[in-house]
């Protein structure tokens, strides 16, 4: 035991980058664990899609849609989404997929959601490349 403690007293920046790295990790298992929202994989996204009343919702931004969408997704950007969210409240008891290129957009587009009363929402890990990568169809209009 002693020798750790020699260690850690001739190298304090090692052992404060080891308090960071560790930090971190707990922060971000804690934030994975309290999240409200699902992340799903695109098997699991064709199924939500399957549901009857389900909505798609594209946060990616304007320029981005020239490669496709999902069929059916409804398409409002990222940056507007707060101010739009109205227009999605009769939604708010049925399932929605929430993507964008890699799915870290869309997790911030979820919290937003989950935050706004929005109860079964859930994120496309990986995005719009994950569902192409995956062989699924994307709507070029």
């Amino acid at each position: 035991m002693e020798e750790y403690l020699v260690f850690a007293r001739n190298h304090p920046v090692l052992i404060l980058g080891l308090v960071a790295v560790l930090g971190m990790i707990i922060w971000t298992e804690i934030g994975r664990l309290t999240r409200k929202y699902k992340q799903v994989n695109s098997a699991q996204a064709v199924q939500i899609l399957n549901q009857e009343d389900s909505v798609v919702l594209d946060v990616r931004e304007d320029n981005e849609l020239r490669g496709g969408k999902i069929k059916g997704a409804r398409h409002i950007p990222l940056g507007q989404l707060k101010n739009r969210l109205g227009e999605l409240e009769q939604s708010k008891g049925k399932p929605v997929l929430v993507y964008c290129r890699s799915g870290n957009r869309s997790s911030y587009a979820c919290q937003l959601m989950t935050k706004a009363g929005f109860q079964d929402v859930n994120n496309l890990a990986g995005g719009i490349m994950a569902w192409e990568s995956a062989n699924l169809p994307v709507s070029k209009r």
